[in-house]
């Protein structure tokens, strides 16, 4: 049973589980990338579900400030995939199955804020 509302959304388990996908994908890239590309990817990645989690804490008006920092990210993880290629840190492949995640959990936070009605 949860303790918080957050932890029942499917939009929040989508990104923790994204986030575990993230890490493991960045395990493999050059130790020089760790501190620039890689930290940045990872922390990106976080701040989705670490948006979510935060924005239920406050009122709906509050909760969609926080989603769309939420998708703030997903687009910030968007442009580091593009990076990530032009580095031959990914293949056009890797890069296309995480690009369709991050676009599934854009759209989701979108539905979600439109579910939220107006205070």
């Amino acid at each position: 049973m949860s303790q918080f509302g957050f932890e029942n959304l499917e939009v929040y388990k989508k990104a923790v589980g994204f986030v575990k996908e993230v890490y493991s994908l960045t395990k493999s890239w050059p130790k020089e990338e760790r501190f620039s590309l890689t930290d940045q990817f990872r922390r990106a990645s976080t701040s989705i579900a670490l948006n979510l989690a935060e924005g239920t804490s406050g009122s709906k008006k509050e909760f969609k400030v926080y989603i769309n920092r939420a998708r703030g990210s997903c687009f910030e993880c968007a442009a580091i995939l593009d990076v990530a290629l032009s580095l031959d840190l990914i293949t056009e492949k890797t890069r296309k199955i995480f690009y369709d995640k991050i676009t599934e959990l854009s759209k989701m936070l979108s539905g979600l804020k439109s579910s939220l009605s107006t205070e």
